[in-house]
């Protein structure tokens, strides 16, 4: 009778189990060398949020009143002193200081000419001169003569028309002196105005007449603002009308956003709007005050002609929120035309058209599930989702080629 435990059994029983695990370990390493990798992707929670429908646009700032200081009447115009930024009161800061300009160089006939009427002028005074003291003389006389009438009229020697007659000739002569007189400084006065015709630039005259130190035609500010620009600075000889400095006030700023006229039609005033891009650490709020009614042609830096319309905004955000914003800077503005107050949102770079309808990869238990859609509004960035999704489930962004219903996915 042989033994069951005989050690030839046992060395094939060994084998036996040493070549079923062989076997499945054979096949566990196929199975698990053949079995689909999980898909890497990026996924997304839904959630709830306000989304804005925005225009977006690019413009400039600017002061909403600018004055231009310009010069009065024709003169020399000193250096200005002010500087862009500096603070000036309305009637009292002196902007510029003006004075007459100097003469014309006089040509050799024209000074001959002036000469000639400098002379005749000095005749015409001395002329003036002499009929006074003539006048004066006869006066004297006269009013000797009247009081020796009126002596003889007492004592009844002379009748009452010859003290008449004595009596009107000296009012007469009076007459006579103050009309001399007057004609001695109109004659005096044609003698300066004809000097004055004969002075020569840079002459010792009308130096005193130019006298820095004495302000003739002081230009003051018109408004409470600030120099903004400074657009004729150094001294020299300008004409009536010439601009010298813009002033305004920053507190009175506005932005200006150059839109294309097929989106400002979607613009109403009162709209919110959003700064954005200006250089600080957060958006500034503002309104649609004027959408003016009349566009015009810019051509894109594409070299396309495009019809634009300027679109003003008013900010409403106090003024130390944009203090630091000045005339003609850059902004970017997003104009709000549509908001969705706590809404589902997801962006939309999850959504793809599946049979004609929006749909999306929803993540169930690491597998991806395409799921039907209802989209409400979008804007650049995010869509509302009106059915479909609830808030806290996973989807999938940017979805591959690689992704379809029921493949294991994994987050990236």
């Amino acid at each position: 009778m042989v033994s069951t435990n005989s050690p030839s059994l046992m060395v094939k029983r060994i084998k036996l189990a040493v070549k079923i695990i062989l076997g499945l370990a054979v096949i566990g390493f196929l199975s698990f060398a053949f079995m689909p990798e999980a898909v890497k992707v990026d996924m997304v929670t839904v959630e709830k949020g306000d989304l804005l429908v925005t225009l977006d646009g690019e413009g400039k700032t600017r002061i909403h009143d600018i004055y231009i200081v310009s010069t009065p009447v024709d003169g020399r115009v000193t250096r200005i002193e002010s500087e862009p930024g500096d603070i000036v009161i309305a009637g009292e800061t002196i902007i510029a200081n003006m004075h007459p300009a100097n003469p014309r160089f006089l040509d050799k006939r024209s000074e001959t000419q002036a000469k000639a009427d400098v002379e005749g002028a000095r005749a015409a005074l001395a002329l003036a001169n002499a009929r006074v003291k003539q006048v004066i003389a006869q006066l004297e006389f006269d009013t000797s003569e009247f009081k020796r009438t009126q002596e003889l009229y007492k004592k009844k020697n002379v009748s009452e028309a010859g003290l008449e007659r004595a009596e009107l000739s000296l009012k007469t002569l009076n007459a006579e002196l103050e009309t001399a007189q007057s004609n001695q400084k109109v004659m005096q006065a044609r003698l300066e105005a004809a000097k004055v015709r004969l002075l020569q630039p840079d002459s010792v005259e009308l130096n005193d007449i130019n006298d820095e130190e004495n302000c003739q035609i002081c230009i003051r500010s018109p408004v409470d603002g600030r120099v903004l620009r400074i657009l004729h600075k150094n001294e020299s000889i300008v004409p009536v009308g010439a601009p010298l400095v813009e002033i305004g006030d920053p507190r009175d700023l506005e932005v200006n956003i150059e839109m294309l006229s097929t989106n400002a039609v979607k613009v109403k005033v009162g709209d919110q709007a959003l700064i954005k891009r200006w250089g600080g650490g957060q958006d500034i709020n503002a309104r649609v005050r004027v959408i003016e009614p009349s566009g015009f042609t810019k051509i894109s830096a594409l070299g396309v002609e495009e019809q634009r319309v300027n679109v003003i905004l008013s900010f409403t955000d106090p003024i130390e929120n944009w203090s630091s914003l000045g005339d003609a800077f850059r902004v970017e503005a997003a104009i709000i035309i549509e908001r969705a107050d706590d809404a589902i949102k997801i962006p939309l770079s999850a959504l793809f058209r599946q049979n004609e309808k929006w749909s999306v990869f929803k993540v169930v238990d690491g597998v991806a599930q395409i799921q039907q859609v209802k989209v409400g509004r979008k804007n650049d960035r995010f869509a509302e989702i009106k059915d479909g999704l609830k808030v806290g489930e996973l989807i999938i962004v940017h979805p591959g080629n690689g992704v379809g219903d029921g493949v294991s996915v994994e987050e990236r």
